[in-house]
């Protein structure tokens, strides 16, 4: 009797024991966080930020590249219907009115930095254009539907509006207009992509304005935003943030050939700027003028 007694306390105590063991195994197995495919520089950047960041956590996390690149609109409704869990865009009012940003520029803002590309033999018409004022004497080609042109037009610069991004550079060798406005890290690889044409990088100038980009999730996603923006946090404050960036192949490549420091800054107003955003915390900006290698 004593021996059946002894057998089945020890059989409720090895299935409390598997319980047990099974719960905390679903604790510890790591959420799996459904991303886009993809491998331009961006998406890489985006992935390998997030990695880093929700690594700071204890809660695990494991990232997968299960859904096809697709348009934004596209994206932004897969999040919204809860088939993703993480996109990443320049931020507008109407993302923000629609999903959950986390407020911390993945960029450190370093895409709301332009230079212009200007047809070959043509930067003597840029060299004495010191303000917004005079940046109104030339001309500039942007995407008819591009979030830029709704900047560049607030500030009553003299916009070509085009509908076909390869069009620009071929009205810009035409003469169709003087200038086409290039985030910082973009001008060179595209000369490279249109060898025929007759293209180069001004010299001087470094247009600027706030042009957050964040990582976003589902409204209903609390937890997720705020793992994520501890995360990326944590990663500011042990200095991994900023190694991870400035390590970055894009990033390191405007540092090499866009010699921002030097260029003449003249900074715009982004009407359509969300008014949540931090511009007062400089720690989450890049300032290229305070940057030492």
């Amino acid at each position: 009797m004593f021996r059946i007694y002894t057998t089945a306390r020890t059989l409720r105590s090895a299935f409390w024991l598997i319980i047990f063991l099974f719960c905390l195994s679903l604790e510890i197995a790591a959420k799996p966080l459904r991303v886009v495919e993809g491998s331009n520089s961006i998406e890489n950047y985006a992935r390998g930020l997030l990695t880093l960041a929700l690594s700071k956590l204890p809660e695990k996390y494991e990232i997968e590249q299960t859904i096809a690149s697709n348009s934004e609109e596209r994206m932004v409704s897969m999040l919204m219907d809860n088939q993703l869990d993480v996109v990443w865009y320049a931020t507008t009012n109407d993302l923000e009115e629609r999903l959950q940003p986390i407020r911390i520029c993945i960029y450190r803002g370093l895409l709301g930095y332009r230079v212009l590309m200007i047809k070959k033999g043509t930067q003597h018409k840029f060299d004495a254009i010191q303000t917004v004022e005079d940046l109104k004497r030339v001309s500039l080609g942007q995407g008819r539907f591009w979030a830029d042109t709704n900047v560049l037009t607030a500030n009553n610069l003299n916009v070509v509006k085009v509908l076909k991004y390869e069009g620009l550079f071929y009205m810009l060798d035409g003469d169709r207009f003087d200038a086409f406005p290039r985030g910082a890290h973009e001008p060179w690889s595209e000369m490279q992509r249109y060898p025929k044409l007759a293209l180069d990088v001004e010299q001087n100038l470094l247009i600027a304005y706030t042009n957050p980009f964040y990582f976003f999730v589902n409204k209903s996603n609390t937890k997720l935003a705020a793992d994520i923006e501890r995360g990326l946090r944590i990663a500011m404050e042990d200095g991994s943030f900023n190694e991870y960036f400035l390590n970055d192949p894009t990033v390191k490549d405007v540092m090499a050939k866009a010699n921002l420091k030097k260029r003449t800054l003249i900074k715009l107003d982004n009407p359509g700027l969300p008014k949540k955003t931090p511009v007062d915390d400089a720690s989450l900006w890049f300032d290229p003028y305070s940057f030492t290698e």
